[in-house]
């Protein structure tokens, strides 16, 4: 049985880190961190959702045209087909627990 935590991080000042959980043929967890002005550029998965969850910090999530601040503890889900990223415009760094089903080809 594999056991992961929430609090693993790793920051890096030159990208967005992506700490993998889980990982199988149907799904993936990471934990995305950022440093202020990182961002996952706007992208779309045909057939895959995915749930953006904030645990500390607060990343501006874009879904669909529409954008939101989102703050730990609160989430969005990212639907099929749907363009979405995030970005941390604040001064602090940001940590995002990121669910997709069924997983897809990571870019």
């Amino acid at each position: 049985m594999k056991v992961a935590t929430f609090t693993q991080r790793r920051f890096d000042p030159a990208k967005l880190q992506k700490l993998n959980l889980f990982e199988t043929e149907r799904f993936f967890l990471d934990v995305y961190c950022l440093e202020p002005g990182q961002a996952q550029k706007a992208h779309a998965h045909a057939g895959s959702d995915k749930v953006y969850a904030v645990l500390e910090g607060a990343v501006l999530a874009q879904v669909g045209g529409e954008e939101q601040e989102l703050r730990a503890g609160q989430a969005v889900l990212a639907p099929a087909g749907s363009e979405h990223g995030i970005e941390n415009r604040s001064q602090a760094r940001a940590a995002v627990l990121v669910l997709m089903a069924p997983a897809a080809k990571k870019l």
